[in-house]
């Protein structure tokens, strides 16, 4: 057997390649540090939060903060209500991106260059707050759960990248083939093109999903009833209007414990918002840099 000889790496080039691991391990190091300073902070206990000791590991371990938290019903509330706008939301921006991005990408179709121009016209230049405000009344759906997913129910950059991988990596002889087989444009779309889309179906459901579960300003524009409040204002309203009072928990003389309190519901709640939509990622990461690639670079 033929030994296939190694390029060897000059000094040069292991100084820099050296140089290059640093430098992404200091990266690593600042993005990575702070996530799990956060995660020890919510299960220390209040005097180890506030009197600076937690760095690395949590220290007095507890979970008075989750405790705290779960105790209030409109947590629940609004994890169920954000679980709903964002599954439902997810739902309709990939039927409604699909539908515009698949035939803007095929080149027989007649004035996909002009809708691609008013696509991108509404990217620099939008209605405004109140026109958009005025509209959602107008049509009624006001303080209803319609009115935190259809007003955003299609992003304009989520088409851009969408059309360009359809472009890129449906081969318009396969579509050709698909016609003379007696194929509708409906049955290739849903037999053909969707099943070869998997990794950009994966980069849309993460956007999406990700934007979905932390919608705060349409709900705090467009709700009023607090049954219909998502969690981000639910949360909201526990760290700014302080609807939950955790006093009782801790003397009233030890002011340091009560701040370090208010601390660790900070910490804790930061970790509840996070982590549900964390765990979508593991799911789509194998398709995630493949179809975002293929999707804004190629075509």
């Amino acid at each position: 057997m033929n030994r296939v000889n190694a390029i060897r790496e000059s000094v040069r080039d292991r100084i820099f390649l050296g140089l290059i691991y640093i430098f992404l391990f200091c990266v690593l190091v600042v993005v990575i540090y702070p996530l799990i300073f956060i995660l020890s902070s919510s299960f220390s206990s209040p005097q180890a939060v506030v009197s600076g000791r937690v760095w690395l590991w949590p220290v007095d371990f507890s979970l008075m903060g989750y405790k705290v938290i779960f105790s209030n019903p409109a947590i629940l509330t609004g994890y169920i209500n954000s679980f709903i706008y964002t599954v439902l939301g997810v739902l309709i921006n990939i039927v409604m991106t699909v539908a515009i991005a698949y035939p803007l990408s095929k080149s027989t179709f007649v004035g996909r260059n002009l809708i691609m121009m008013i696509l991108v016209f509404t990217i620099l230049f939008s209605g405004g707050l109140i026109p958009t405000y005025l509209t959602v009344k107008a049509v009624g759906i006001l303080d209803t759960r319609w009115a935190m997913v259809l007003p955003g129910a299609l992003a304009v950059f989520q088409v851009i990248v969408a059309r360009t991988f359809f472009q890129s990596t449906i081969p318009k002889e396969l579509g050709e083939a698909a016609e003379l087989d007696g194929c509708s444009d409906i049955g290739f779309l849903w037999r053909v093109v969707l099943p070869l889309s998997k990794a950009i179906l994966a980069v849309l459901i993460l956007f999406y999903a990700v934007g979905n579960w932390n919608a705060y300003f349409d709900a705090l524009i467009y709700l009023k009833s607090p049954e219909l409040y998502p969690l981000q204002i639910i949360l909201r309203n526990i760290l700014i209007l302080n609807s939950i009072d955790a006093s009782s928990l801790v003397d009233a003389n030890q002011m340091a414990a009560r701040q370090g309190l208010r601390d660790l519901l900070k910490f804790s709640l930061i970790v509840v918002a996070t982590v549900p939509i964390l765990c979508i990622y593991p799911f789509v990461q194998k398709f995630f840099v493949q179809g975002i690639m293929i999707g804004s670079i190629k075509g």
